[in-house]
This record gives C-alpha cells, structure tokens and sequence, in this order.
C-alpha cells in the first residue's frame, strides 16, 4: 500500500492528512502511530482519526471510514 499516493489522493480532494509516529507512546509500547484525517470537503464536526500500534492498522480502520463519506484514493 503506498501511503504517500493515498495522503496525495485525499489532499487533492481537499482533505488534511496526517501521519504521525510518538515517541513517548512507542517507548511505552502503547500505540505510537496517529492517523487523522480532517478539513476541507469534511464538515467541521467530522475528524477520521485513530491511534494504532502500525501504521497499516491505522489505515484499516480510517480508510473504510473515508471510502463511506465518499473519497476516493488508491488501493
């Protein structure tokens, strides 16, 4: 899955994306990747946002929840 044409393909759209890895988290072995999606075409109450513990669980969980409110982006 390539990350970087899926954040292209929604800011194209209009959405905000962000990746994010904490350090603090990753050493406490919490869920240290941060995945928000937010701005643009979304209403102001709308934030597409989750922690997980990869990058790629992220990407499970907020890339259904962007297809549903009608953003398209690679596979």
């Amino acid at each position: 899955m390539d990350v970087v044409a899926i954040m292209e393909a929604l800011a194209e759209q209009g959405v905000t994306v962000l990746f994010k890895a904490d350090a603090e988290r990753m050493a406490e072995r919490g869920n240290p990747w941060t995945f928000v999606a937010s701005g643009g075409p979304l209403r102001e109450d709308v934030l597409v946002r989750t922690d997980a513990a990869s990058v790629e669980q992220c990407l499970a969980v907020c890339l259904p929840r962007l297809r549903e409110l009608g953003f398209s982006f690679p596979e």
